[in-house]
């Protein structure tokens, strides 16, 4: 016998509310380091600013990339990934890029920031990396693409 409970629990874990959810988890941690590589710039730019620098230069010394060059490819990996989180485009690939570079963060900047922050930001990663980024987005439509050239190909060849 269905209870009304097991219904309520199966129209939750649909696909469109899943759906939703992975949306607005792709959507969180984008914004995460969205905001991160948007404070890297000098305002109304896209050029890094010199207290970015000075920050990788002091605060962040323990990142083992020379200074300049961490600077470059946080801000750089900052403003590249999220957008693609955000349009669910090779979302896979962005969240462990981002889980790498918290990973990066948690153990030579900020390690006593785990409980906090860190632990947070590692959990929405791996959401999206186990489950993907849910049917609204531009890699379900190339997965459904792909999956429909696959069904004609073979009729037509």
């Amino acid at each position: 016998m269905i209870t009304n409970i097991t219904r309520l629990y199966r129209s939750l874990s649909g696909v469109v509310p899943e759906a939703i959810m992975l949306l607005f988890v792709r959507l969180a941690f984008a914004g995460i380091f969205w905001r991160s590589g948007q404070a890297k710039l000098e305002d109304g730019t896209w050029r890094i600013s010199e207290g970015t620098y000075g920050l990788f230069e002091t605060e962040y010394a323990g990142v083992p990339l020379p200074p300049h060059l961490a600077a470059m490819i946080a801000t750089l990996a900052e403003h590249i990934f999220p957008v693609l989180l955000m349009i669910g485009l090779a979302s896979r690939p962005s969240a462990l890029a981002l889980l790498g570079m918290t990973l990066v963060i948690q153990f030579f900047v900020y390690p006593e920031a785990w409980w906090t922050v860190h632990i947070i930001w590692v959990a929405l990663a791996l959401v999206i990396v186990v489950r993907g980024p849910g049917l609204f987005s531009l890699d379900s439509l190339v997965v459904r693409g792909a999956t429909v050239r696959s069904r004609v190909q073979p009729v037509l060849a």
